[in-house]
């Protein structure tokens, strides 16, 4: 049977990394839904199953059955399910929902031409001042950008994908983990990490130095990648998560592509032992 586009924690790639990783993750099927899952033990509540931007459904009418099937304890951050089915199937709310980036691929005159007015004239400018990009597969473990990813994180406090991560990628899948490299005669400017999976692709990790934001170099990657990627036939790329408040620089850059807006169902728990509370939950707590 025929599935959807698979966001990355849901593709055969990502089981591929985790299995590299000696990680076990669990593959599900039925007629209306396919999952991965992996397990994990949460205090008081034990072995939990937990399953990530999933499943990805066959149509329409098919998490509402899924939903009634669930026996064993579950965190489940939900794709395209609503609070009020996950509330009448007895789930708790745990973390609300979060907005992704999500951009299709086409021609390039049609991707062109989907750009904000801004984002077109940055890059071309960029396009104009002199830059070249590099574009290879990821092969060295050490590589700059996962170092300058992890320094990032660990300065600014948030949970980055770890190099290890990266890395097994490019090994479990070789050719899926794409390096788009910006450069000014021999500086590097910026670097951005593509992830391909199936006929998806996800902006995995860029960084920039100071003369590539000044010279839009992140918008000449990006753009390449675009091209790149529809001429491999994939559809569409998952830029990640937005978040207007607290980053609203980088949610412009990703919008200005024209993505469209994407909200996830937030994070639930199903447990036997909340269910009976979770079904009568005020349905201000379960949006």
């Amino acid at each position: 049977m025929r599935f959807p586009d698979r966001p990355l924690p849901q593709s055969t790639e990502f089981a591929e990394t985790c299995a590299h990783l000696g990680i076990a993750l669990q593959r599900h099927e039925t007629h209306e839904a396919v999952w991965q899952s992996r397990q994990r033990r949460v205090p008081i509540l034990g072995a939990v199953d937990i399953v990530s931007r999933g499943p990805v459904w066959h149509c329409a009418a098919a998490p509402k059955a899924w939903l009634n099937q669930v026996k064993r304890p579950l965190i489940l951050n939900a794709d395209g399910i609503d609070a009020t089915a996950l509330r009448a199937a007895g789930f708790w709310p745990l973390v609300t929902p979060a907005t992704l980036a999500l951009l299709p691929l086409g021609t390039p005159v049609a991707m062109r031409g989907a750009l904000r007015q801004k984002w077109r004239n940055r890059l071309n400018r960029a396009e104009s001042a002199g830059l070249h990009v590099t574009h290879n597969p990821l092969r060295d473990a050490n590589h700059w950008l996962l170092q300058a990813e992890a320094a990032q994180a660990s300065a600014k406090g948030y949970r980055g994908w770890p190099a290890v991560f990266s890395a097994a990628y490019a090994v479990a899948n070789p050719g899926a983990a794409q390096l788009f490299e910006a450069w000014r005669g021999s500086q590097r400017l910026a670097g951005l990490l593509i992830l391909r999976h199936g006929s998806m692709a996800t902006y995995h990790i860029g960084h920039s130095a100071e003369d590539g934001r000044k010279t839009n170099a992140m918008n000449l990657l990006l753009w390449q990648a675009m091209l790149w990627l529809s001429g491999q036939g994939v559809t569409r790329l998952d830029l990640g998560m937005i978040n207007t408040q607290d980053a609203p620089g980088l949610a412009r850059f990703k919008l200005g592509t024209g993505a469209a807006r994407h909200r996830l169902g937030g994070t639930w728990i199903w447990h036997p032992c909340l269910t009976p509370v979770a079904r009568r939950l005020p349905r201000f707590m379960a949006t």
